[in-house]
């Protein structure tokens, strides 16, 4: 068997692959699924009393704000770097947000201590906000999970980690809007913080949470 011979017959079993989409299209794929979620059970809750006063507030808004637009980036992200040649420099896309997300609770505790001392930090005991952003991000995550699984992540850990902030993010944000209570101090510590540990611990286990079921194939 020449060697023509021998690539026409492995070429002519191989079955037609689909291209991957862009990240921007499956960002649109994922904001399908989760912004219904989100809504839902933004709806199951009810808007908090107080939503229109914190609204006319510029730092309520700045912060929920920022955790949108940094859920948001975190996804695109997360997305691009499971595309095989993704400029590294996307990745750092998160990081304005974020880092103004995290500046303006930072003020916000500030200007509380400054008002009122460290009264407010017992708010930090009583307001225990992780399980609600879990439970808030957690169809943004197993979606982003399935739409990631489907390119080739390079570095598990970063995608994974990318992919917890952009699901606590969205999270913290639209549990801003039904959970009621929050200080800057919880913000900082519940909300940023949560996001920034989960973020942590997804990094941990990236190369579990993102194998490629080709991988895993026998040959």
């Amino acid at each position: 068997m020449n060697t023509d011979q021998l690539i026409q017959e492995l070429s002519g079993s191989l079955a037609p692959v689909k291209r991957l989409a862009s990240p921007g299209r499956r960002l649109g794929q994922w904001l399908a699924v989760s912004v219904p979620v989100l809504a839902a059970i933004t709806a199951f809750f009810g808007f908090r009393p107080d939503l229109a006063q914190c609204l006319a507030d510029n730092r309520f808004v700045i912060q929920n704000l920022t955790a949108l637009v940094t859920g948001l980036t975190a996804a695109w992200a997360a997305l691009a770097s499971s595309v095989p040649g993704f400029k590294s420099r996307q990745l750092l896309v998160p990081l304005a947000p974020a880092t103004l997300w995290l500046a303006s609770a930072g003020e916000g505790c500030w200007a509380e201590w400054q008002a009122s001392g460290w009264s407010n930090l017992e708010s930090i005991l009583h307001q225990k906000c992780l399980p609600e952003i879990v439970g808030s991000g957690l169809v943004p995550a197993l979606v982003l999970m399935v739409l990631l699984r489907r390119g080739l992540a390079l570095n598990p850990s970063l995608t994974a980690g990318l992919a917890a902030l952009a699901a606590a993010a969205t999270g913290s944000a639209a549990l801003s809007l039904f959970h009621d209570g929050d200080t800057a101090w919880v913000t900082l510590t519940w909300h940023v913080g949560s996001a920034a540990g989960l973020s942590a611990l997804a990094s941990v286990f990236g190369s579990r949470l993102l194998t490629h079921p080709a991988s895993s194939r026998p040959i």
